[in-house]
């Protein structure tokens, strides 16, 4: 595969090595590296999906890998932690591709980026939400099948929404949602209750009394040590019988097994937009649930947030050439 590099004549300047990356982000890239120009050698491949022995290959000597779809642990940590200095992921929710307490002990900076997709994710969580609400995208199919019944559709107003999580996207979530008249429930272990109420959001006590008393559930919790596995089949059984739940956020959210026991009992809807294993296997229960929509964790991927991304992988870059600190995760 050819790739594109920068300033390749000035070998005595730290080499960014991009080794994978959806083709409609090169663009962005492209422009944001721009501020690198006598900071730092950038080589970008624009191919994905490809073999940790490929991206071991790509990135042969680089000073810094920037992490886009792919996981750096176990043996790929190991072969690159020779020479790699600092990673810089694309994405929020680092733990789940970057082994932590390993590049830690390493020496080896990890930087994420934030924020980057808030609206973006927001947005697509209500076109998950208006699909089971509405059926838009499985009655175009019916029609062009010849079949002109159509589907009876859920109104929005006045139904109530339960976030799990608090951050820019679940708050973002509630400002749709308030806009739609809809009344916003909120459990989060840190969110300020000056912060809920400025969003006319009311706070509950534990996630399975949320899901009790919400019509429809969606996830925005970062993936960490305490999140992994917070969802339990008890609090998924407490979902009320035609409620719908939604996920865009991580699928280890959730303990192994729960939310396939819970769907298959045939009595609420889901949208789901990450899994445990991606792509989602040809085998997974999943595929077969029915009222279930699946989409290939797409959520982030927009115009608006590519460019933020970008940017904010960029400006790591250089503060790492600099001595200086952007996004660095502790």
């Amino acid at each position: 595969m050819e790739y594109i590099e920068t300033q390749s004549e000035r070998t005595e300047l730290p080499l960014v090595v991009i080794p994978t990356m959806f083709e409609s982000m090169y663009q962005p890239i492209a422009m944001s590296m721009r501020i690198l120009h006598n900071v730092a050698r950038v080589r970008i491949y624009k191919d994905f999906n490809i073999e940790p022995d490929t991206i071991v290959e790509r990135c042969k000597n680089a000073d810094i890998v920037v992490v886009i779809g792919f996981h750096v642990n176990g043996k790929l940590l190991e072969e690159l932690s020779s020479h790699v200095r600092c990673f810089v992921f694309g994405g929020t929710g680092v733990a789940n591709f970057i082994d932590l307490n390993r590049t830690r002990k390493l020496g080896i900076r990890v930087c994420n980026t934030v924020h980057y997709g808030d609206e973006t994710v927001a947005e697509y969580t209500f076109a998950l939400i208006f699909e089971l609400a509405r059926g838009v995208g499985a009655m175009d199919r019916s029609i062009r099948e010849g079949n002109w019944s159509g589907l009876e559709g859920t109104s929005l107003k006045d139904k109530t929404i339960g976030l799990v999580g608090f951050g820019g996207i679940g708050q973002t979530v509630a400002r749709i949602a308030d806009g739609f008249g809809m009344h916003t429930l909120v459990w989060n272990s840190h969110v300020n209750a000056a912060t809920a109420r400025s969003l006319r959001a009311t706070l509950v006590d534990s996630i399975g009394e949320l899901m009790a008393h919400s019509d429809i559930v969606s996830l925005h919790l970062p993936l960490n040590e305490e999140t992994q596995g917070i969802i339990t089949s008890t609090d998924l059984d407490q979902l009320k019988p035609g409620s719908y739940f939604i996920n865009t956020a991580r699928a280890e959210l959730i303990k192994p097994g729960a939310l396939v026991n819970r769907l298959e009992q045939g009595d609420i809807k889901a949208a789901i937009d990450v899994y445990d294993t991606e792509p989602l296997p040809a085998d997974d229960p999943l595929r077969s649930v029915p009222d279930t929509i699946l989409t290939p964790h797409v959520a982030w991927r927009a115009d608006d947030a590519y460019r933020d991304l970008s940017r904010q992988i960029a400006r790591s870059i250089h503060a790492f050439c600099n001595g200086e600190r952007f996004n660095v995760v502790e």
